[in-house]
């Protein structure tokens, strides 16, 4: 008896990428969810092939926060998919202690793709707090795109 075949969900493609107009919209509902906590965050936003298009950094955040939420937009949009995976991944142990040798990636929640029509456009980066409040003002912005 063979096991039933299941259907491999559709692959993501990159799309064109995200404008400044766009980024300016993602950046603006992460900022008001991070505002609405009181947090003060770093929020990144890169284009679909991980370049940084907005950097906006909140009064009071760290500075090494900087480099972090840029790497976490980069990595969510080179891998097409969210950090908060790699993260959940790592976090497992064993063979997953392998993704430590990736020194193009960030492994913290906080990093998130912005798709449209299926397509990676971009995605917003997070940090400064606790990555899974990272992950939830990066939510908010990525919200934009629905």
């Amino acid at each position: 008896m063979t096991a039933p075949v299941t259907k491999a969900p559709p692959v993501l493609t990159y799309g064109a990428p995200i404008d400044l107009e766009q980024a300016h919209q993602v950046a603006a509902a992460a900022q008001v969810e991070a505002l609405a906590n009181g947090w003060p965050m770093v929020i990144a936003v890169a284009d679909s092939g991980g370049h940084l298009v907005l950097l906006h950094k909140l009064d009071g955040a760290a500075l090494g926060s900087v480099e972090v939420a840029i790497k976490k937009a980069s990595t969510a949009a080179l891998f097409k998919r969210s950090t908060k995976g790699f993260e959940e991944t790592l976090a497992t142990g064993g063979a997953a202690l392998r993704l430590l040798s990736m020194h193009n990636a960030i492994l913290l929640e906080g990093g998130i793709p912005l798709v449209r029509d299926g397509q990676v456009v971009g995605a917003i980066g997070v940090s400064g707090m606790h990555p899974s409040q990272d992950g939830q003002v990066a939510q908010a912005g990525a919200a934009v795109f629905g």
